[in-house]
């Protein structure tokens, strides 16, 4: 298909997974799109925003399978744009945490096609959030990481070796597949007392939560089911969390 309408793409921040929490702007965006790409990670309730006679493309990973390598979503976005006129790359969380944003940006502008970002909310600051946890708190935490579990070589990161050392709160993204080795890290430390929260599918009907010690999250997600996506907390934010209070006392409770 060929059109007369100049390319354009805007990158587009879905948020941490309530449909609710899409931005206005970003429901603009939508709403004028000739054609979405978009990730596993995306509410399909955002697409009553997208019009009927707009084109939808998932260029998302599920357990572990890639509809495509991300040349091809660089590609493809650049291809839909010149074919079709304005093309939302409809992204979870925010397009700038551990999403690529700038190396799409990157190539896409190589081609002269102007390119617009709409921020998201992340995950990594909304979904302890949504469970009463405040990532900094006065006399408790000063501040805090957010961390990739697995980097892009499928390696922990490094980083977390420092953060295991400091006392900010550490969150971490795409690390449930690593958590034996996140648990051994901060046990090393000696942290085994301190909180964890492990919250699957955050912000949506879905959401199942554990919450324990690093001595107790690997039985608690096994014990509960857990797996990804999820966002782990760690820090003692979590015991101060007014939602988590009750399913931390319990977790000491057979813990003790």
């Amino acid at each position: 298909m060929q059109t007369n309408k100049s390319p354009k793409v805007t990158l587009v921040g879905a948020g941490p997974g309530d449909p609710d929490l899409l931005t206005i702007k970003g429901a603009k965006a939508l709403a004028s799109a000739d054609v979405v790409l978009y990730d596993a990670l995306v509410n399909h309730r955002l697409f009553q925003y997208v019009p009927g006679k707009t084109k939808t493309v998932f260029v998302g990973k599920r357990k572990g399978f890639k509809a495509f390598a991300q040349d091809e979503i660089n590609e493809l976005i650049v291809s839909h744009a010149f074919s079709y006129g304005h093309v939302v790359r409809l992204k979870g969380g925010d397009p700038f945490v551990f999403a690529r944003g700038t190396e799409e940006i990157e190539y896409i502008e190589s081609f002269g096609i102007p390119c617009e970002v709409v921020p998201g909310i992340s995950s990594a600051l909304a979904v302890p959030a949504s469970q009463g946890v405040s990532l900094t708190r006065r006399g408790t935490a000063q501040s805090f990481w957010v961390i990739t579990g697995t980097t892009s070589q499928q390696k922990l990161s490094k980083d977390l070796y420092h953060a295991s050392r400091s006392t900010a709160t550490v969150v971490v993204l795409m690390g449930m597949s690593k958590l034996g080795e996140i648990v051994r890290l901060f046990r090393n430390e000696g942290k085994g007392a301190m909180p964890v929260a492990v919250i699957q599918n955050g912000t949506t009907q879905n959401e199942n939560v554990g919450v324990g010690t690093i001595d107790t999250i690997t039985y608690v997600v096994k014990e509960k089911q857990l797996s990804s996506p999820a966002v782990i907390v760690i820090g003692e934010v979590v015991r101060e969390s007014h939602k988590l209070k009750q399913y931390y006392r319990q977790a000491m409770a057979v813990s003790g």
